[in-house]
């Protein structure tokens, strides 16, 4: 991609939501400020990929307690030269343009044109600061500007079956869009592929006059105020030059890799892909590197006392400035500055920066949320019955544990090793 063109995109992430369906791990931060991966953020990996393809201009557009979210922008993404016109710019609500806050998707970037048109770029990048993946941006902005588009939709081949989680496009031989469904029950399928279609990622290039001029109409109209449920279904309908652009992952694995983090479920699954023995994403790619704030802290470190006080972590991702102390992990995530204690055991589990697992602690398929203290002889994880009763259990079994709430304890267990967790 031609430096020329990269100096004339600004991009936009979309970062403002309140990620209702990822409760409790939203309820003091914005979703794209969750914890991801060990020290990453969710927030991270999109901006790593506008980085990594030589974007340098991008506004992140917040609203939901959005603290965190900002303090980790502003201490881990100061990687850019402002004296070459070069910016990473936090845009939060301003009413601007009326008495309310943002609205939706389309109404977020409509009340920052302001912003947009002092920049006075010739194409905008429209992304969303909650998907774990990895893009080059700068190859989906020649394939629009190489086809005429006036808007271009990032898409991924899906099964049928699976069309009631997308914005679906229906697109012929050329890949223009002629038509734009929002979750169907039931969609069309690709030209080359009979039981696949298309979803949209939310990741959209708009000519700048095609999208001031949608997004000043829309704003005058009663509608959700959105890009999928709303813009880009009136520009198919309308005949514009809407055009898909497939999705080329940069993770350099057989299957491609994107996923939605939106629910505990989903969340915990990509994660738990982190650490498997072959991950099927990638974090360790020196082409393709994973930006962060890096918290000033030591190494992790593991002790050893004695035969039945061994720190060991098994397939397992763990960041700085944990202790593993005579612990056992296993198949799990520690953030930064966990500490598991002896004779405690975690497995499959997220433990958030500076969680603590005091002695004979018992911890499975869990997410323990930021400052969790988990009690001596406390059991998650083991009882269905009890983990309801004091926590957040999502759909497939897995406990959230948020800061303040009480354990169920294993009086047995307190002053004495627990017993081999079961696999």
């Amino acid at each position: 991609m031609s430096a020329v063109l990269i100096r004339d995109v600004v991009a936009i992430l979309l970062a403002g939501g309140a990620g209702e369906r990822l409760y409790p791990l939203t309820r003091h931060r914005a979703k794209p400020a969750v914890s991801f991966g060990g020290p990453h953020r969710i927030i991270d990996f999109t901006l790593s990929n506008c980085i990594n393809s030589g974007l340098r201009k991008i506004f992140i557009l917040t609203q939901y307690k959005s603290l965190s979210l900002n303090r980790h922008i502003r201490l881990g993404w100061s990687v850019i030269n402002s004296e070459l016109g070069e910016f990473i710019e936090i845009l939060p609500p301003q009413k601007r343009v009326g008495d309310h806050w943002y609205l939706g998707t389309a109404d977020a970037v409509f009340q920052n044109l302001y912003s947009l048109e002092r920049e006075r770029p010739r194409w905008v990048i429209i992304l969303s600061g909650d998907h774990i993946y990895k893009m080059d941006y700068s190859k989906m902005l020649s394939h629009h500007v190489s086809s005429g588009a006036a808007v271009t939709v990032a898409a991924i081949e899906v099964p049928l079956g699976e069309s009631h989680r997308f914005g679906v496009l229906e697109v012929e031989e050329d890949q223009r869009v002629v038509g734009f469904e929002e979750k169907p029950q039931r969609a069309r399928p690709v030209p080359w592929a009979a039981d696949a279609c298309l979803g949209s990622m939310g990741v959209y290039v708009f000519d700048t006059d095609a999208l001031a001029r949608e997004l000043n109409r829309d704003a005058e109209e009663s509608t959700h105020h959105d890009f999928g449920r709303d813009v880009l279904p009136r520009l198919v309908a309308a005949r514009e030059r809407v055009f898909a652009y497939l999705f080329w992952d940069e993770n350099k694995k057989a299957s491609q890799y994107w996923r939605d983090v939106g629910t505990i479920d989903a969340y915990y699954e990509a994660s738990m892909d982190l650490v498997q023995v072959n991950p099927l994403f990638n974090l360790y790619d020196p082409d393709w590197p994973l930006r962060t704030y890096q918290p000033q802290m030591p190494p992790a470190k593991f002790v050893f006392a004695q035969e039945n006080r061994r720190g060991q972590a098994l397939d397992s991702i763990v960041s700085m400035g944990c202790i593993v102390s005579g612990g056992l992990v296993e198949r799990s995530i520690l953030c930064p500055g966990v500490r598991v204690n002896s004779y405690a055991r975690v497995q499959d589990s997220i433990l958030m920066p500076n969680v603590t697992v005091h002695r004979h602690a018992r911890v499975r398929r869990a997410v323990l949320d930021r400052d969790v203290v988990v009690p001596a002889g406390a059991v998650i994880g083991f009882n269905q019955d009890e983990d309801r009763r004091r926590h957040t259990v999502s759909e497939g079994g897995i406990v959230v544990v948020t800061p303040g709430e009480e354990c169920n304890i294993d009086q047995k267990h307190v002053s004495g090793v627990p017993p081999p967790v079961e696999n």
